[in-house]
């Protein structure tokens, strides 16, 4: 039997194949592998598909959070709200920022407490991060008027490429936002990449200093910066697969949908909700299910992908243990981190791949 991968990349690379291959060799032979007009090609687009003013295309989505951070002026002293609920990398460029972490709870859509975050709240509280967790944009316009207008909001928009919250894409939702281009993301590089997207000239023209070493200019350092630059390589494949986005990321919208109506009738699995006003763009499709490891197995023993994202909350990851944060702290958060399943979605899933994906979860449960 064939096995069910949990993303299959080689659908999204046949569609944009030959227009790679004829970036690769026009970069090749002009020599520009870093930055360049690729690059510039791809921030402007880019930027016009956020509708933002700017895009700054870095190494890695954990550089784009953390230079995100330093150019809205976090560093050391101040506090960053952000929910226990997230890939460990949002917590951790809030540390490399030089600032420090406060966890707020989320909500049964794995989506930020607002009223939480908002408690949270202090003099020295300088940002809070909305983490639009699998492809579904946090309320961001409630999140800014709960802890007021002198909190920077930072999009943390790695798994959302081309949602929308009340017709607003993700990365035009706070003050500035930072994404990730991780090969399986919606829009994926064939590498590492990032990159920042804001409408505040001062913001993007810190991370343009920050991201080159703490300058603009060749051997010109006004700050302490990093090197995170992106490479014209992966701007090649961004490129060519960014018109391709919204069309994927509704072929994503339709298979979730048929999941949801398959899961109907299977008893303990709660599929994931759409909150009202949103675009869900299901990097991942995540269920609540019992017995979720045992769950797990079972689906791998049976050639079907699976995943778990994430198994364990911030405040339990060791990194983390100075916090000196405890069990019980973030209940929902603890909660749902032992009840999540990521099940396979991808542009290209048939309905055939979904329908064995759930009739081998539902010999999955009744075998618990």
């Amino acid at each position: 039997m064939n096995s069910i991968p949990f993303v299959d990349l080689h659908l999204m690379h046949d569609q944009v194949a030959v227009e790679v291959a004829a970036g690769f060799e026009r970069v090749l032979k002009n020599t520009s592998f870093v930055l360049g007009p690729e690059v510039d090609q791809f921030e402007a687009d880019f930027a016009e598909f956020c509708r933002t003013a700017r895009c700054v295309g870095v190494g890695n989505g954990t550089d784009a959070l953390e230079l995100a951070l330093r150019a809205a002026g976090v560093g050391r002293g101040d506090e960053v709200i952000l929910p226990a609920n997230t890939f460990v990398a949002t917590a951790e460029a809030v540390v490399r920022a030089g600032a420090a972490v406060v966890l707020a709870d989320c909500d049964e859509d794995f989506l930020i407490d607002v009223q939480d975050a908002a408690s949270r709240v202090t003099s020295r509280t300088r940002a809070v991060i909305p983490v639009h967790l699998y492809g579904q944009p946090a309320p961001v316009e409630q999140l800014r008027a709960a802890v007021g207008s002198g909190v920077v909001v930072v999009e943390d928009a790695a798994q959302a490429q081309g949602a929308r919250r009340n017709g607003v894409r993700a990365g035009a939702l706070g003050d500035v936002a930072a994404t990730s281009f991780y090969p399986g993301k919606n829009l994926g590089a064939y590498g590492d990449a990032g990159a920042v997207v804001t409408s505040s000239d001062e913001i993007a023209d810190g991370v343009l200093r920050l991201r080159n070493h703490g300058g603009v200019a060749k051997y010109e350092h006004s700050e302490v910066g990093v090197n995170s630059r992106m490479d014209s390589l992966q701007a090649v494949v961004l490129s060519a697969k960014l018109p391709h986005l919204d069309a994927w990321n509704s072929q994503r919208r339709a298979a979730a949908a048929y999941s949801d109506a398959l899961l109907a009738d299977v008893d303990g699995v709660v599929p994931p909700r759409v909150l009202p006003g949103n675009e869900h763009v299901f990097h991942l499709y995540v269920v609540r299910a019992p017995g979720r490891d045992r769950l797990v197995e079972h689906l791998h023993a049976h050639g079907v992908g699976a995943g778990v994202h994430y198994p364990a909350p911030v405040h339990l990851l060791p990194a983390f243990a100075s916090y000196a944060w405890h069990q019980g702290d973030f209940a929902t958060a603890e909660a749902l981190a032992g009840e999540i399943l990521s099940l396979p979605i991808f542009p290209g899933i048939t309905p055939a791949q979904q329908e064995r994906v759930v009739a081998c979860l539902r010999d999955g449960l009744s075998r618990s």
